[in-house]
């Protein structure tokens, strides 16, 4: 055979190897997501190449197997072409040995192997359309070799039915979300952070605390009661008698605000009006009370503990507040300041707080940051007293006798 020819086959060998190694990291690398959503399209060389994907060891038993053949073909004619050009020599032969393996590194191995996991798609649906006849072509070869390759995983307790399935972890699919800043805008981004993180929330977390509460005591003044009334920023009030542990109904204002000119209006017409109080257990997933207030039809209710006492209140607008963010905002709790620093009213949620901040304060415990400050001195700080919390340094500019009022979160350095 001339020089010519066998330079011409083992330049053919090369471009094989790379398109057996090419395809290879393609196929194994491609994203199985986009690959799904392809083959929804009805994508010729997606649907191919997902039924490749079905059986790995397969796939990769031939590929392995051409690639194979091709590089010891290739090393065959190497050898051959060192013969006739240096008439046998022995050293010749290692020679042609080194060439050939750092040309084919070059040529056959990395770069081809870079671009596909660069570019994928670009090898992966034109080998689907070789290796699928292939495939059937050598089919009892690949047999008979995945014969003792399954046998061997078996020993090592791999099972290719169970570890054949894309699946993602709730981490794994923030980090998606995480980075898919130029596909959708940041509300929409925290929208649906919100939501994975619905499993992990109680209605303890988001709960408008047992002091903030706004109600009405029948045991107070009738001008009073009227005054709330006609008052109140809130559509629904809890109605109770001198404690918010004795809590007869909930109150909605649009059916008392129409009687309350009428000369007969008196605290029986209140409680005639009064709905079903619910008590809703603090451990209760904020999921799963969105679906019982949507089963039940209602949108109101407080939170007991173990013992029964009241410790705080919920509504829908909360709920959907978990998800959407803030409904009103009227009020800000984070507030940026020309320094860097930020001014936080301590009532916010720890969760409310780092999901604003992007922070990864604990919220394990104390549900506001004003519980986690005290939490964390075991007392309740003065104005003025600078600390680290948990790796965040603050100072505390305002507090009352109870409780701390105002922080102020310096800019790390």
């Amino acid at each position: 055979m001339p020089l010519g020819m066998l330079f011409g086959i083992l330049a053919a060998m090369l471009i094989l190897s790379a398109f057996f190694s090419g395809s290879e990291t393609s196929l194994m690398s491609i994203n199985r997501y986009r690959l799904k959503h392809l083959v929804k399209l009805k994508h010729a060389g997606a649907i191919k190449t997902q039924a490749l994907l079905q059986r790995p060891d397969r796939l990769l038993g031939l590929i392995l197997l051409c690639n194979n053949f091709v590089n010891n073909f290739a090393s065959s004619i190497a050898t051959v072409i060192a013969i006739k050009l240096y008439s046998g020599e022995e050293s010749s032969i290692a020679i042609a040995a080194a060439i050939l393996t750092v040309v084919m590194l070059i040529c056959s191995e990395v770069t081809p192997k870079t671009i596909a996991a660069l570019k994928p798609e670009l090898l992966a649906f034109p080998s689907a359309w070789v290796y699928t006849p292939l495939l059937r072509v050598l089919y009892p070869v690949i047999w008979f070799v995945n014969l003792f390759v399954n046998f061997l995983l078996k020993l090592i307790r791999i099972d290719l039915d169970k570890n054949n399935k894309d699946t993602l972890n709730k981490d794994e699919l923030k980090i998606i979300i995480a980075e898919a800043e130029s596909l959708m805008s940041h509300r929409y981004q925290k929208m649906l952070m919100s939501i994975l993180e619905l499993e992990s929330a109680t209605v303890e977390d988001i709960m408008t605390p047992r002091n903030e509460i706004v109600g009405i005591d029948l045991e107070a003044p009738l001008e009073t009661i009227i005054d709330k009334i006609k008052n109140s920023p809130h559509t629904r009030l809890p109605v109770y008698k001198k404690s918010i542990d004795r809590v007869i109904g909930f109150l909605h204002l649009r059916k008392v605000l129409l009687l309350l000119n009428t000369d007969d209006f008196d605290k029986q017409t209140i409680i005639s009006l009064l709905a079903k109080p619910i008590f809703i257990p603090e451990s209760t997933p904020v999921h799963t009370q969105m679906m019982r207030f949507k089963d039940e039809k209602i949108r109101i209710g407080l939170v007991v503990d173990e013992y029964g006492d009241v410790q705080g209140m919920v509504t829908m607008d909360d709920l959907l507040q978990e998800i959407v963010g803030e409904l009103i905002t009227e009020e800000v709790a984070v507030r940026k300041q020309s320094d860097g620093s930020y001014l936080v009213d301590a009532n916010i949620t720890v969760r409310e707080l780092n999901r604003v901040m992007q922070w990864s304060l604990p919220t394990e415990g104390p549900k506001t940051l004003n519980g986690l400050i005290i939490e964390f001195m075991e007392t309740i700080p003065d104005a003025g007293i600078s600390i680290k919390l948990h790796n965040y340094p603050l100072e505390i500019l305002k507090r009352d006798e109870h409780a701390v009022k105002l922080v102020k979160f310096l800019p790390k350095k």
